[in-house]
């Protein structure tokens, strides 16, 4: 491709409120600006910006990095990564027709407006305009200079100030869905034109949330220069989108450690930034029990951490709602009838007697898979009066709630063996004590926990999700579980046979195997020494390149896209907290966020100057992401490789 260009070049200014072309003097110029500044000190408060001799051409969909010729108008680099390439910066990368012009317009903004909004329905218009403002804010964060203040007088500025950006929005279909779903299309077109002094960006979306994306896709289409600190926004494009998978999303594990809810919401910004749909909040387990409930102050005061490490019904709805406008859903577990333990304790004094066994209970090795240990205990009734409980007091806090994680795995049968209540209460009972005994007793439990949910649900479909354990192996599987009663998350490694088997009996999957979603694989082990369990660690690459479709088809011979509804990445948290969450999950995330909606069939090379530049991105809004090569390579583009 040829040379791009601006079609409102301006290139000398470099301070507040004065004329700085030193950029062009080249050494003599730096010296001069150098001992001037020595001779008469700025002012504290003055804004100082430093000049480059680099200028990217765009060469052969690559910016190429050259030294600034006075004859020839170089955009910076984040302006030639707009314009270069036809698939452009977006990420992840869109599914339908991606046409990105080569001129970019200045604007100011506030000159940034939302025009018609067309939506046949109050509630999605008002998101759509939270929305809106969340665009808004997101561009503000990429200049201080974006207001404009600092201009001088002049036709070039006149013409900044009077250009006008009119957003409008239309949701086509009726575009009434206003919480997500497993059929919720999140499709959407968006349309720039530019005609004389006024941009106009044009979406049509099937709902909401197709129109939330495409306000991030707009905003990955607009830059600051690095010249004037102003914003550009692309003259022309033309985008067409839609997820390939409909479940796109993230766990977040927050009872081995505690992460503060100002976390949890930048986690969600960053989702929102990658077009991850689902925050699967794994909340307890039986480290702690973090979750204040109103109809059951005591879990929470006898399993928090301490007083302030506590989610607040107030927080968790608040949170929901952040989320929501993101396009983000709470996906809530209570996992069960293993990983409970502490929080459950205060039962015996209130005469109901012991709800959870084995907890803290030692040597663990014989009990759990890791300490602290704690299972539910069968042989009590009144766990089903206080689940039924939790569950009703979580459907509301968490509402509208369309899907929700039983948990149920990793149930130790010493545990249950072991503790002598239980063991009685199968004799007794003539349920038996062998091994198949007490799986027959944990899908009793299953299914009963599934009916507590319908109850707590009142008549609204409620999905329920279940990890892979024992009990869904060949020749268990159907215990308790059938097709159309839950979807199984996968989260054994990708040559795991059962994949196959359960896709051949129907049943819908969500991907979470560890050999390459697990995201904290390959730290040194937190239990004795060595590293930990599902080591090595899971670079991007790996991340990327994991495909549930190719993994579907090399055991049954079919994709099965009717059955598989999406993937999901994890974070648990035995070595994480609220001080690391961001670079252990970012921007890893959004590598698997490109696989899950656009499901490429190119690898993660392809991919690699989009992902560093959206590494780059999620910085600028806020997010701690780990750095994945020298900033030279990204100012190089493709000359880091092997």
């Amino acid at each position: 491709m040829g040379r791009r260009r601006d079609s409102l070049a301006w290139g000398a200014w470099r301070a507040r409120g004065a004329w700085r072309p030193w950029g062009t003097l080249g050494a003599w110029g730096v010296c001069l600006a150098a001992a001037l500044s020595i001779l008469a000190p700025y002012p504290a408060n003055a804004s100082f910006r430093l000049g480059s001799p680099w200028g990217w051409r765009c060469v052969n969909e690559t910016c190429v990095k050259e030294e600034k010729d006075p004859r020839t108008i170089l955009p910076d680099l984040d302006t030639c990564k707009l314009t270069c390439a036809r698939g452009s910066v977006i990420w992840p990368r869109p599914t339908g027709l991606v046409r990105i012009g080569n001129e970019t317009v200045f604007f100011l903004l506030g000159a940034l407006e939302l025009g018609k909004v067309n939506t046949g329905n109050p509630e999605a218009e008002e998101l759509v305009r939270e929305s809106f403002n969340i665009f808004n804010t997101t561009l503000a964060s990429l200049s201080s200079l974006a207001d404009g203040a600092h201009l001088p007088k002049g036709a070039f500025t006149d013409q900044v100030r009077r250009h006008r950006v009119v957003v409008e929005v239309v949701l086509v279909g009726g575009g009434h869905q206003t919480t997500l779903s497993p059929h919720t299309r999140e499709a959407y077109t968006l349309s720039i034109t530019t005609q004389e002094l006024t941009t106009r960006p044009v979406i049509f979306a099937t709902d909401f949330f197709g129109a939330r994306h495409a306000l991030e896709t707009l905003s990955q289409l607009v830059v600051s220069d690095e010249d004037t600190g102003l914003l550009k926004v692309v003259k022309t494009a033309a985008v067409t989108d839609a997820p390939a998978f409909a479940y796109r999303g993230l766990l977040v594990d927050t009872s081995r450690n505690f992460v503060t809810v100002a976390a949890l919401r930048r986690t969600v910004d960053a989702m929102a930034a990658s077009k991850l749909n689902t925050l699967h909040w794994h909340i307890t387990d039986s480290h702690s029990f973090p979750l204040a409930l109103h109809s059951l102050p005591n879990m929470a005061y006898y399993g928090a951490y301490s007083a302030r490490q506590v989610y607040t019904p107030a927080q968790v709805r608040d949170l929901v709602q952040y989320a929501r406008v993101r396009g983000v859903r709470l996906l809530p577990e209570l996992d069960a009838p293993a990983h409970v333990g502490n929080g459950w304790q205060w039962a015996e004094k209130e005469g109901l007697g012991r709800l959870a066994v084995c907890v803290n209970q030692e040597p663990w090795q014989e009990l759990c898979v890791e300490p602290p240990c704690g299972q539910l205990n069968l042989a009590n009734p009144a766990i089903y009066d206080i689940i039924g409980q939790i569950y009703e007091e979580m459907l509301d806090i968490f509402a509208p709630v369309d899907i929700f994680h039983y948990g149920g795995d990793e149930v130790n049968l010493n545990c249950w063996n072991s503790t002598q209540e239980i063991n009685s209460w199968m004799t007794a009972n003539g349920h038996g004590v062998d091994e198949e005994a007490y799986y027959r007793q944990w899908a009793v439990f299953q299914e009963k926990a599934l009916q507590l949910m319908q109850k707590a649900a009142k008549g609204r479909k409620v999905e329920g999700v279940l990890w892979t354990s024992e009990l869904t192996k060949p020749g268990r599987l159907n215990l308790s579980h059938n097709s159309s009663q839950y979807i199984i998350q996968i989260w054994s490694t990708q040559d795991d046979p059962v994949i196959g088997e359960m896709l051949a009996m129907g049943h819908r999957l969500i991907f979470s195997n560890h050999d390459a979603w697990y995201l904290d694989c390959g730290m040194g082990a937190w239990v004795g020494d060595g590293n930990n369990w599902c080591s090595p660690y899971k670079g991007w690459q790996t991340v990327y390149d994991n495909s549930p479709h190719a993994i579907a088809t090399s055991l049954t011979g079919s994709p099965n896209t009717e059955l598989i509804l999406g993937g999901e990445a994890a974070l648990w948290t035995e070595q994480a907290d609220t001080n690391t969450v961001d670079a252990k999950v970012w921007p890893r995330a959004a590598a698997l966020a490109e696989r899950l909606w656009s499901n490429p069939s190119t690898s993660w090379q392809e991919a690699e100057t989009r992902f560093i530049h959206h590494r780059q991105r999620l910085v600028q809004r806020g997010v701690q992401a780990e750095r994945i090569q020298p900033q030279w390579c990204h100012q190089n583009e493709e000359l880091c490789y092997l």
